[in-house]
């Protein structure tokens, strides 16, 4: 029989989905992360796995000692009831209050205890497997974890547990280079602090294990656990188990063969019915979905299906409940990046404002054209000069790259013209 291992990424107890509707208002702690332990702890129970491993934030904030205690208890409880380990490391947000809660639950071990690396050697079913761990030792760790550190090799697969940043130089948050992580001599590693999770598998088990379930719609997409099987001394099988109660989903909806507004509505439904039936078929469907909404093409109609949608989004309304899952879908945000069904070509002979705008953004289709450098450099020092605003003190702000100022100028343009053409009574 194989050992399988769960590993499961941050789960931050004591925090929030943000942006709900006043429908589901009343559902914040079902569709919480403590929710999301709770589906992960079933899961484990019912596929008899030997271990659950844990890659820090497990815990929000300090002050959640309490609440986070109660959910940890009772989960680790169930899971030591069915004879399945329990370990994990701590990572920036519990670097105190995880030793705490690890000295009240005997049956859960903390790896890697004030920054000193550790490992443990698990067996079941005639293999073995060896986890080497680490844990912040204070909320702040400026270097990397492996740097000077040599790591034996136990029985078995060897594989690390971290919560770090990787590829990130001067982070505060245990920065770890790739190229330590494949010299450390392990078989794998299992990460924690980026939510996103990587694309793991059997031939590349090192990355992220990314979030439980997504807090906001800046986490969208696929979250959950990994199931990881060994069998013979070998890697088996890797497998994202799905199984978040809230999920965020990036919708497009192209606009170009509409009528009338009102058909969006409809296109719409058409779309989540076809996502409902896809989610009903991981581990455990969601409970509600929230969608980020994206009106395309080349349409009249893009001003007013906005407002029919903005709609629905400021009173609170679900738009579908599924069938196939059982999820409550809501539109969390709806933007329009629709363009205008007149010719740029012809509008860009026009010296008018119209004119000289759709002139800008045909500049755009020629990125390395020097009237579109010209543009992309002034927009860039712009863009500069907001994110120096001492209203943002404090943010990471990256600099983006041309690609991303070329969207956000073609995304705010095409929003322009739509709107200049709309007041002179023409099209759209």
């Amino acid at each position: 029989m194989p050992l399988k291992l769960l590993a499961v990424g941050d789960i931050h107890l004591g925090r929030y989905p943000s942006r709900l509707p006043e429908a589901l208002s009343g559902e914040r702690r079902a569709l919480a992360p403590a929710a999301a332990w709770k589906r992960v702890v079933d899961h484990a129970v019912a596929d008899a796995v030997d271990v659950v491993a844990l890659a820090g934030d497990v815990v929000e904030r300090e002050d959640d000692f309490f609440e986070a205690y109660r959910e940890l208890h009772r989960g680790v409880q169930r899971l030591t009831e069915a004879g399945i380990r329990v370990l994990g490391v701590a990572g920036n947000h519990d670097v105190k209050v995880l030793p705490r809660l690890a000295d009240q639950l005997p049956d859960f071990h903390l790896l890697g205890r004030g920054g000193e690396w550790e490992s443990t050697t698990l067996e079941a079913g005639g293999e073995s497997l060896t986890l080497h761990g680490w844990s912040f030792p204070s909320a702040v760790v400026r270097r990397s974890p492996l740097e000077g550190v040599h790591l034996e090799r136990c029985p078995g697969l060897n594989i690390g547990l971290l919560h770090c940043d990787r590829d990130q130089h001067g982070s505060p948050h245990a920065p770890v280079r790739s190229s330590e992580l494949d010299g450390a001599g392990l078989d794998g590693w299992l990460l924690g602090h980026i939510h996103a999770p990587d694309a793991l598998s059997s031939d590349r088990l090192s990355g992220y294990l990314g979030c439980v379930s997504g807090m906001d719609p800046g986490e969208p997409g696929d979250h959950g656990p990994w199931l990881i099987s060994v069998e013979s001394g070998r890697l088996q099988s890797v497998e994202q188990r799905v199984l978040a109660p809230m999920r965020w989903q990036a919708v497009t909806l192209d606009l170009s063969e509409l009528e009338e507004a009102e058909q969006a509505r409809s296109l719409l439904l058409e779309y989540l019915r076809g996502l409902d039936e896809e989610l009903s078929g991981r581990t455990m469907a969601p409970a509600a979905v929230g969608v980020r909404l994206s009106l395309a093409g080349r349409t009249g109609f893009g001003p007013a299906v906005q407002r029919l949608f903005e709609r629905e989004k400021q009173e609170g309304s679900i738009v579908h409940d599924g069938v196939a899952s059982g999820a409550a879908y809501f539109i969390e945000h709806c933007q329009r990046d629709t363009r205008p069904t007149v010719s740029l070509d012809s509008l860009a002979g026009q010296s008018d404002p119209p004119g000289l705008l759709a002139q800008r953004l045909r500049w755009l289709e020629r990125p390395d054209s020097e009237p579109a450098r010209r543009l992309i450099r002034d927009a860039r020092q712009r863009l500069r000069q907001q994110a120096a605003d001492a209203r943002w003190r404090g943010l990471d702000v990256t600099e983006p790259d041309d690609e991303e100022v070329i969207d956000h100028l073609r995304r705010t343009g095409t929003r322009l013209l739509d709107e200049m053409l709309s007041r002179q009574g023409g099209e759209p």
